[in-house]
């Protein structure tokens, strides 16, 4: 039976930490390349839905168990990632406490968004503009139809 060749599937997760001030966010420091801070994500596993796998990269990088509240939006331009194409899905969630680099996190820390780090890995500079705008305004992600050609 044929099978398509289709972009890798990741789920990447904004998480709030709603018990402290300003409701930070935490990032990652990858261990790994690309390097750079990151928000705490990872492939999708066969037979996982995205929600699943947005829970458990969360736990699995930072120790925290989140609470999913809004799909921030879909990332799909085939050079957000240099290792080759990969599609995330971006949720916004909520945890308590406080997070713990683990798996392949070198390094995490919360931060408040007018302190975000400049060296941003994938496209995350551009998802966090789409957070911002949604903490300000509900509004999630634009859709995005067209990017420039490869």
């Amino acid at each position: 039976m044929y099978k398509p060749v289709t972009p890798l599937l990741a789920a990447d997760t904004v998480i709030e930490l709603i018990d402290l001030p300003d409701r930070p966010i935490v990032l990652i420091e990858r261990a790994n390349p690309p390097y750079g801070w990151a928000l705490p994500g990872g492939f999708v596993d066969v037979g996982e839905c995205l929600e699943n796998a947005a829970v458990r990269e969360a736990l699995e990088e930072v120790t925290l168990e989140v609470r999913l509240t809004a799909l921030l939006g879909i990332y799909s331009d085939p050079r957000r990632d240099e290792r080759g194409h990969t599609v995330t899905a971006v949720y916004v969630a909520e945890a308590n406490g406080m997070p713990k680099a683990a798996d392949d996190a070198k390094n995490c820390q919360a931060f408040r968004l007018d302190e975000l780090p400049e060296q941003l890995a994938f496209d995350h500079a551009l998802v966090l503009a789409d957070y911002l705008r949604f903490r300000k305004t509900g509004q999630v992600a634009p859709l995005r139809s067209q990017y420039p050609a490869l």
